[in-house]
């Protein structure tokens, strides 16, 4: 029988996110000169955010490397980021590590079969909505929204509620 999301949620310290196709569409914009453009939303960032002040660490484990998400991520004082690790599961215990933290208290955010080897290590597994097939299927929850337009938020939120805190990172913002 597969667990409650919700209740795995629960026990969750770090969650992780893939960029491409998690953190973005997916889109990869090259100009001439080999430059690599990416196009962020800004609310998964301050889902991030929210997420970081509720006490539970984020971090970026993705498989290409790129100066834009360095940028990204020190915008939003994420310091937990590995890029250019096509081997993502061989990079995850040096990122646990990092973290202080263990793979039963890990959440993973993926969207294609690279991402699956860490998937079925974390405590839970999420898809975005519009992952591979074969992720969403080995995923514990998936996402309603897609990549790149709010999924993150989405995650960020539902760690949050489950974790009864949601409510608490609303409220200065309902004052």
């Amino acid at each position: 029988m597969t667990e409650d999301p919700t209740q795995l949620a629960k026990d969750i310290r770090l969650v992780l996110f893939d960029v491409d196709g998690v953190l973005t569409d997916g889109s990869l914009f090259l100009g001439d000169g080999g430059e690599q453009y990416k196009a962020f939303n800004s609310r998964d960032g301050h889902g991030m955010r929210m997420l970081v002040d509720s006490g539970v660490k984020v971090g970026i484990l993705t498989g290409r490397t790129s100066d834009v998400v360095t940028h990204r991520m020190r915008d939003l004082g994420i310091d937990l980021v590995v890029q250019g690790r096509r081997d993502k599961l061989d990079a995850l215990g040096g990122l646990l590590q990092q973290a202080g933290a263990s793979e039963e208290t890990t959440a993973f955010v993926g969207d294609d079969i690279v991402d699956l080897p860490v998937m079925r290590r974390v405590r839970l597994a999420i898809a975005v909505a519009d992952a591979h097939p074969l992720v969403r299927q080995h995923a514990q929850w998936v996402t309603a929204l897609p990549g790149g337009r709010g999924a993150a938020r989405e995650v960020c939120e539902f760690i949050m509620q489950a974790q009864g805190s949601l409510e608490r990172m609303l409220a200065p913002y309902l004052k």
